[in-house]
């Protein structure tokens, strides 16, 4: 009989023999080469071997004394270890009747040759069967998905190790599981690996996409508890392919690490992003005498508008990025804000082209592109639709219309209103005067007599 154990667990070696038994025989569990582990005399006592007696009140070898009266003779060894793999020998001793069963207890460990490696380094991971399962073969899993090594495995049937060679980048990190196949079993052991160095961006060549004029920070972040030593940020110039030289720093790029409260933490900002900005960055830093860097590229998008000539036709945008290479599908959302500021979306289209008619009053407000990628989006680009000249115009000539009709009829009514007037008090004095036929008499004699003596001082 055969039973598999991970290291650290505890394994159970079967021995079940005939519960039919007036007392309870005496029983010893021994190990080839090594003697006796824990026996039991018919008298009840019982014994270690000496590599076995419990150095702590906790005993690591027992058989459980409840299951006696079933036949269950069953040794149970806890936190095994790799050297506790072997064949063990169960002997049950009833007068003359002695009944002997044979176990191989094979342990299965993984291990990692450093905890925690650093990015770059040399790493292996091996899984080791003791005593090795002759005919067993090993397959490999990391994080629950076929491995597939870059540097390939070697195994050693000599020291029945199944290792795996690789440098400690971070798609190594997670739970890593040797999958042993024997007889039509599987057998797994697992181990969990972490790899310290720069874990965002996770990957090199990673994108970073910004709007033109916008500010976008350059992710440059180290594994908890790494304090690199002379960071240090670069500009890679394209003209260097294959070894690319650094450049110049854009004039709005600044380090957070002056504001930054992680000593991990080195990434950079851009405050004002243009299209000369885009290309490749990196950042390094030194742990432990060792360089470890990390590059990654500014993708500028930008709305480009084409204005027909007449300007009577609607406006074509056009939303463009510097790289477009993960960019699978775009699509435009109109924003509108009310007057507490709160966005609303108003229409969806797809393509990375848009035709609007600006002189519509609908069309007015936040256009924003979307573009996406694989795994989502990956970012956004606004453009803005201002009041335009044309509707403006036409509206202020229309205003200019309407003001000086207003200001012509109220002049009219004005001018009507003094000549009504006037009427109406020439009106009323005659009217007074005619209440009183004498006194006009008198007044046209007087005045007639006026005259007539002026008249004769002139003829004298």
């Amino acid at each position: 009989m055969e039973v598999f154990a991970v290291a650290g667990s505890r394994a159970v070696l079967p021995c079940k023999c005939n519960p039919l038994y007036s007392f309870i025989p005496a029983i010893q569990w021994s190990k080839a080469h090594k003697g006796t582990v824990w026996r039991r005399q018919r008298s009840g006592l019982q014994f270690w071997g000496s590599s076995w007696y419990p150095k702590v009140t906790q005993r690591r070898v027992t058989c459980p004394h409840s299951q006696f009266e079933k036949g269950d003779f069953s040794l149970q060894i806890n936190n095994v270890r790799e050297e506790d793999g072997g064949v063990y020998s169960c002997t049950v001793e009833n007068g003359d009747q002695v009944v002997v069963k044979v176990i191989t207890l094979r342990i299965t460990e993984v291990s990692v040759s450093s905890l925690v490696p650093t990015w770059g380094s040399d790493i292996s991971i091996s899984c080791k069967v003791t005593p090795w399962p002759p005919g067993a073969s090993v397959r490999w899993t990391l994080n629950n998905n076929p491995f597939v090594p870059q540097t390939g495995i070697a195994s050693n049937r000599s020291t029945t190790e199944n290792v795996v060679r690789e440098k400690a980048t971070a798609r190594l990190t997670g739970n890593w599981t040797c999958v042993v196949d024997y007889k039509g079993k599987e057998v797994r052991a697992s181990a969990a690996l972490t790899v310290k160095g720069v874990i965002h961006p996770s990957k090199d060549d990673t994108k970073v996409y910004a709007a033109l004029g916008s500010a976008v920070t350059l992710p440059c972040v180290f594994s908890p508890g790494l304090i690199p030593s002379n960071p240090v940020w670069e500009k890679l110039r394209p003209e260097f392919l294959f070894k690319p030289a650094p450049g110049r720093l854009p004039a709005s790029f600044s380090s957070s690490k002056l504001f930054s409260q992680l000593p991990s933490d080195q990434s950079a900002s851009l405050k004002e992003v243009g299209l000369e900005d885009e290309g490749s960055y990196r950042c390094s830093g030194s742990i432990e005498g060792q360089r470890l860097t990390r590059n990654m590229q500014l993708v500028v998008a930008k709305i480009h508008s084409s204005i027909p000539s007449k300007d009577k036709g609607p406006t074509t945008l056009t939303c463009q990025l510097t790289d477009t290479s993960e960019v699978t599908h775009y699509e435009w959302v109109h924003v509108v804000y009310d007057l507490n500021g709160t966005g609303s979306v108003r229409s969806i289209q797809k393509g990375a082209t848009l035709s609007v008619s600006k002189v519509s009053e609908e069309n007015q407000g936040e256009w924003a592109c979307r573009f996406y990628g694989k795994d989502g989006i990956l970012g956004n680009v606004t453009y803005h639709i201002p009041l335009m000249s044309r509707l403006s115009g036409q509206k202020s000539v229309g205003v200019s219309h309407n003001t000086a009709a207003m200001v012509g009829l109220s002049f009219l009514l004005l001018v009507l209103l003094l000549i009504l007037a006037q009427m109406y008090k020439n009106h009323q004095r005659r009217k007074r005067i005619f209440q009183y036929p004498a006194l006009e008499t008198i007044v046209h004699t007087i005045s007639n007599a006026r005259e007539e003596r002026e008249r004769n001082q002139m003829k004298n």
